[in-house]
């Protein structure tokens, strides 16, 4: 599903945000990518959502590649970010629809899906309503459903339960699980450790751009907590 090989990203000051990762993420994989900020988890995800560019290394979703076929990578893909940046003088739906419209989301299966998921978020109400009166946890929602219109095959969030209710987080999980159960996979950077431990199959840890640990969670962990092994790995010296 997600193969990187050799990945580096370095800014204009000269500093190396990721410094030569490697791992793969396979179809029924929720990954969960751990590191403290400025690791270069964002980084990492934004290189592989193809947002940003990188000078070494290659990255490929379905086996396409991410410099070599840009639009056949983003088909397969939904990125969410930390911030639900959304066009606020358009309503939920008008946003929705937009996405779908780029996404060439047939008519029907926007509007089952968009019915499906605004009434698992509890969001159906407020989906005509302009996006500038929306609170950050309803523009997350917003930002999901729109994500998930186009039944994307790898789904990469960056904090997704920021700023989402104790309901809708829980749904979210349901939902990024039932992703991976149908074939998908779910590529995701979080603070929330022990949610880390309980959903995902597999886990990074990156600490200043290298990774420090990769593998099945439970190989990665042993006998400890994640929030442990996370403390000895990234945080101390």
């Amino acid at each position: 599903m997600l193969k990187i090989e050799n990945l580096s990203k370095t800014y204009a000051n000269n500093i190396k945000a990721v410094d030569n990762i490697s791992f793969e993420i396979k179809s029924g994989d929720m990954f969960g990518f751990i590191g403290h900020n400025g690791a270069g988890k964002t980084t990492t995800l934004k290189c592989v959502a193809g947002i940003l560019e990188f000078e070494q290394g290659e990255i490929f979703i379905n086996g396409k590649n991410v410099k070599k076929d840009p639009v056949g990578c983003k088909s397969d893909i939904a990125y969410i970010p930390d911030n639900p940046d959304v066009y606020e003088s358009l309503t939920g739906i008008q946003y929705i629809n937009f996405i779908a419209d780029i996404f060439k989301v047939s008519k029907h299966e926007r509007e089952r899906l968009t019915e499906h998921y605004a009434k698992q978020l509890t969001f159906t109400e407020a989906l005509g309503d302009l996006i500038s009166s929306y609170s950050h946890g309803m523009k997350q929602k917003l930002v999901i459903i729109s994500a998930l219109v186009h039944s994307p095959k790898l789904l990469i969030l960056d904090e997704p339960f920021t700023g989402l209710d104790p309901q809708a987080a829980f749904t979210v999980k349901e939902i990024m699980k039932n992703l991976c159960k149908e074939g998908g996979a779910v590529f995701f950077s979080t603070h929330v450790l022990d949610v880390a431990e309980k959903i995902c199959n597999k886990v990074a840890i990156i600490k200043k751009g290298k990774l420090v640990a990769l593998g099945d969670i439970q190989t990665v962990i042993k006998d400890r907590s994640l929030e442990n092994t996370f403390m000895e790995l990234a945080i101390n010296e």
